[in-house]
């Protein structure tokens, strides 16, 4: 009995053993399984895209310039001339957009803006040349974040499609919307919500997503820690069907082009907070998006500030320029020494390759433009969190292309400072490159100051004076 007694000890013995380690088992890999499972629902990514985009962002290649980049630091050489454009102020302006654009159709650039501290837009007229009226075109619209002048109705004329955050600092609530200005033709305005009480709109953008003859529209919906992106398939009568594409935090970007050159239209999309990647959904013609990570930082702090698309090195492929410069974060804000600017060359295939180009403190608006009129594409980049106590710090700069896809670094101004958003144009009809920029100021110092700012090529690096 006494050995019977033991042995059966012995047995349940091992068998909490067993039971132990099965559970230790369990938890090594369950507890894994579990987060790569949450993130793949949260990303819209299978488990096996989960692992690969964490061996993408582990790579490393956001740190330092890349080998096939060389970048100088110039001398400044002063070529644009500064001029305050729009209604006065007197207050610390807020500007989160401009659009640079032919709105009236008159062959003189005009300038959308979104003001985020008085929550409307409008529209800066040049009527006639180099004279500038301003003039709302919507108002009580909380922290209007990017606009976009488009024919959304088809009925001829150039409309307004507003993405609105509902607050322009982080919030988890459903205080976000979409609004589309409905020009009647005389440029009168009606005010139409196409949704809102959504997670926090950074970003819209129309376009025939599924090959219908209508407007689609694709949002990055910011949040906070549950934002979104999404495309509304447009059903006609002003009524839309939300596809969620994707269901993580900080979108900040959308931007609809034909990035596979098949003939229909995709999605580039890009994530800041943690996730700090971009990500591509490419469109099989009927509005159905497979999803591609291009790129994934492994700095969850990298700062991504925004992404533009454009054929830089003008081998006939769109290529990804983007700025890492964002500072929100951060109380008070303030910019980081790894902030700075990139591009992503098109390989073909939906293949891209890294290259840094430059540091920048408070990177935004990454842009470019042949200021020089030397048939390469030169580039300028504003700063909104740069170091503004050091008078070293620049608001403004610009990367001269010597060729070969070499720059030099030359500094434009440090005056005024937070810089947000910059658009470039031809203003005067010259043939040279002017440029716009926002100034916003949700921190000191304020001594510095400008709310939309025009910077005329007055031709210096033409003539070589």
């Amino acid at each position: 009995m006494m050995n019977s007694s033991k042995q059966k000890k012995r047995v349940k013995t091992r068998v909490r053993n067993l039971l132990a380690l099965v559970l230790v088992f369990a938890i090594v890999l369950g507890v894994p399984y579990a987060i790569l499972k949450y993130q793949s629902g949260k990303s819209g990514m299978t488990i096996k895209e989960v692992v690969q985009r964490k061996m993408i962002k582990s790579d490393g290649t956001e740190s330092g310039n890349s080998p096939s980049t060389v970048i100088t630091e110039g001398e400044k050489i002063d070529f644009l001339l500064r001029q305050h454009i729009g209604m006065e102020y007197d207050t610390k302006p807020m500007i989160s957009h401009v659009l640079v654009d032919d709105f009236d159709e008159d062959g003189l650039l005009d300038v959308i803006v979104c003001d985020a501290l008085d929550n409307y837009v409008s529209w800066i007229r040049q009527y006639p040349a180099n004279v500038y009226s301003e003039t709302i075109l919507a108002r009580d619209m909380i922290a209007p974040a990017h606009a976009q002048a488009k024919d959304f109705d088809g009925d001829g004329d150039k409309d307004v499609l507003v993405a609105v955050l509902g607050l322009l600092y982080p919030s988890n609530d459903k205080i976000g919307s979409i609004v589309y200005l409905e020009n009647d033709g005389n440029f009168n305005f009606k005010k139409n919500t196409i949704i809102d009480r959504i997670a926090r709109v950074s970003d819209v953008r129309a376009g025939d997503l599924d090959g219908d003859g209508d407007m689609d529209l694709a949002a990055a919906q910011f949040g906070y820690d549950d934002g979104e992106t999404r495309w509304m398939e447009n059903l006609g009568n002003g009524e839309f069907k939300t596809h969620m594409l994707q269901n993580l935090s900080g979108p900040i970007n959308v931007e609809i082009v034909d990035i596979d050159e098949d003939g229909d239209l995709d999605i580039i999309s890009l994530v800041s907070q943690e996730w700090e990647e971009i990500y591509c959904y490419v469109n099989d013609g009927s509005g159905d998006f497979r999803m591609k990570l291009l790129w994934g930082s492994d700095n969850e702090d990298f700062g991504s500030s925004g992404i533009s698309l454009y054929d830089l090195n003008q081998d006939g492929k769109l290529d990804i320029l983007y700025a890492n410069g964002d500072a929100f974060d951060y109380i008070p804000p303030q910019g980081k020494p790894w902030h700075g600017l990139q591009w992503f060359e098109n390989k073909g295939n939906l293949e891209f390759e890294y290259h840094r180009l430059c540091d920048l403190v408070g990177a935004y608006s990454l842009r470019p433009g042949d200021a020089d009129n030397d048939g390469d594409l030169d580039l300028f980049a504003v700063s909104a969190f740069n170091l503004w106590e050091d008078p070293a710090a620049q608001s403004f700069i610009w990367l001269e292309n010597v060729g070969d896809m070499e720059y030099i670094k030359r500094d434009i101004t440090n005056d005024p400072t937070h810089l947000m958003v910059m658009q470039t144009g031809d203003f005067n009809n010259d043939g040279l490159v002017d440029f716009v920029t926002g100034g916003m100021y949700p921190y000191p110092p304020f001594d510095r100051l400008s709310r939309v700012t025009l910077w005329t090529n007055d031709g210096t690096l033409i003539s070589g004076e």
